[in-house]
Order: structure tokens, then C-alpha cells, then sequence
């Protein structure tokens, strides 16, 4: 890339900021059944904000969220709205392309490495692929947990010719934070993921929904990988501002709190630190709002190539 790409932040406290109700289980997909112009309105923010790349509001678009009756009767129609909402607010800026990256969320639950079913993924990310395909320029798969979440991705978008960037949420209790090597939430390797991904042909490899300060450790193992296999793979991160730890608990177990800390400026601090150690995708995840993000933006201006 010729220059850093900036990403949006997260979807479901922009949703409720403007007004739409979250609840679980459905989540942020709730705003998609009551609300859709709110939706497209946190796409528009984030634009508004900086970001290069929008990404489509499919993530709690699975049983785990919505119920396996409710998916098999509504999931697609939701699926391609919201390909659709983020689309639209894509295409109504003349000035510059923003992209749209297809969410391709862990399908059996965040945080859940246990849960995952090598036989039955592909029938659901199948229908998110087809659904999000006439909308998208990208594929994210994000907060994955293990590798093979990553594999079943790669295996979902494979036939589709569009690139693919692959995301994983890492370990962040007490240990890494203090600077234990870093890991996926599933105890699988840094440099085990990094390897994977460099020969998967995922143009980006991305570490999301993990608290800031674990990030530079697995942007740096991961820039050693890649230089030693003379691989061209991107890094991106985008971080959460959740407060506490969260390796005991489900993302989506309810709303955490977020850290008083990860104002706009210190959120920034950590992007520069990011982007100084190779990352050359950011943004942010949950609870990193718009605000955020235009911050992030130009403080990370100097850092473009």
C-alpha cells in the first residue's frame, strides 16, 4: 500500500448513540430489522470521519445472534441489507474511494474457539458470501480466535476472486498485557498465524477486539514472519476500549464498559505506535467511535508514505 488505510471503528455504540436499541441476542442485527437508516448513518459518520474502508454491518448476523430458525427464514435478506446500506454510503462520496469489506464474523460464537464445527461453517458463511458478494470489494473475516476459523474463511471466499483479509482477536489478560508472547485467544501462536496467513494468499493479516496494549507485540512477531518468508501480507490492527479482562467471557454477553482512558487522543497514541512497528491498516473496534477515528485520521497523516 502507498499509504496507511484507515479503517472504520465499531458499529454497535454508534447504533445506539443515534438513536437505534440493541439487545441481545440480536444485537446490532437488531438495527437492521427496526432501523436501517441508522445503520447507513454510522457508515456515513465513519466516511465523514476518515475511513477508507466501511465494513458491513453482518457480524451478529448468525444463530449465535439471531437463532437458527430466524437465519434460515431472514438471514439472507439481512445479509444483503446490509451489504446494500454499506454500499450505498460507499458510493455517495465523489471526492475518494472508500471500499466495503464484507464482515465474516466467527460463526459459533466470539471468543468461542471451543464451539467451532469444521462441519457445518461453510453452510453458513456460504450464505453470507453469496448474500454480501454484488456489494462488497473485500472479505473480512474478524474476531477469529483460532486459525481454523481463518481456514474455513479462506475456504468460503476461495471461488469468489475478491481479496481477502483475515482478522484474529488475541489473548490480552495479564500475562500478554505484560508482555507475554503474543497469542490467539484459542493459545495458538502469533507466529503460527502469521505463517498460516502468509501462505493462505489473505492479502491482509489484521489483530481486532483485543485491548490496545497486546497489539505492537503481535504487529512486530508478525512483520518477522513475513520477512523472513519474503512475504508481501499487510498488518492492520483495530482495538477495542473494553474495560477489564475479557478471556472469561463472551464478546457478546452483553454491553462491557469501556475504558475512561481510550479517549480520541490516547486511542491515537497507540495508532501511531502500531503503524510505527508496521501496521499499515487501522482503526477501531468496539467502543472506538467516530470520533475516534477522525482523530485517528490525523494523527496518522505524518505517518503516510
Amino acid at each position: 500500500m502507498s499509504r496507511l488505510c484507515i479503517l472504520d471503528g465499531g458499529m454497535s455504540r454508534e447504533l445506539l448513540r443515534l438513536g437505534a436499541e440493541l439487545k441481545q441476542p440480536e444485537w446490532s442485527a437488531l438495527a437492521l430489522v427496526n432501523s436501517p437508516d441508522i445503520v447507513r448513518k454510522v457508515h456515513e459518520e465513519f466516511i465523514a470521519a476518515g475511513s477508507d474502508v466501511v465494513t458491513t454491518n453482518s457480524y451478529a448476523l448468525v444463530p449465535f445472534h439471531i437463532g437458527e430458525e430466524r437465519f434460515q427464514k431472514e438471514g439472507a435478506a439481512l445479509i444483503a441489507l446490509s451489504g446494500q446500506l454499506a454500499r450505498k454510503a460507499a458510493d455517495a462520496v465523489k471526492d475518494r474511494k472508500v471500499l466495503v469489506a464484507g464482515s465474516l464474523p466467527p460463526i459459533f460464537g466470539s471468543y468461542e474457539p471451543q464451539n467451532f464445527d469444521p462441519f457445518r461453517v461453510q453452510d453458513y458463511l456460504k450464505v453470507l458470501v453469496e448474500q454480501l458478494s454484488p456489494f462488497v470489494d473485500l472479505w473480512l473475516g474478524e474476531t477469529l480466535s483460532l486459525i481454523a476459523e481463518g481456514e474455513a474463511v479462506r475456504t468460503a471466499v476461495a471461488a469468489n476472486g475478491k481479496p481477502f483479509w483475515i482478522s484474529f482477536t488475541l489473548a490480552d489478560d495479564e500475562v500478554q498485557v505484560k508482555g507475554g508472547e503474543p497469542k490467539l485467544r484459542s493459545g495458538e501462536r502469533v507466529d503460527d498465524a502469521a505463517n498460516w496467513a502468509a501462505s493462505s494468499g489473505a492479502q491482509a493479516l489484521l489483530f481486532n477486539c483485543s485491548k490496545p496494549e497486546v497489539m505492537r507485540a503481535a504487529v512486530e512477531t508478525a512483520s518477522r514472519a513475513f520477512k523472513t518468508r519474503g512475504s508481501t501480507v499487510e498488518i492492520g490492527v483495530y482495538a477495542n476500549a473494553f474495560e477489564g479482562e475479557q478471556n472469561d467471557s463472551g464478546a457478546n454477553e452483553g454491553l462491557h464498559t469501556t475504558r475512561n482512558d481510550l479517549n480520541d487522543d490516547g486511542y491515537s497514541r497507540f495508532a501511531c505506535s502500531w503503524a510505527e512497528a508496521g501496521a499499515t491498516i487501522i482503526g477501531g473496534c468496539c467502543g472506538i467511535g467516530a470520533r475516534h477515528i477522525h482523530r485517528l485520521k490525523q494523527t496518522l497523516a505524518g505517518e503516510s508514505v
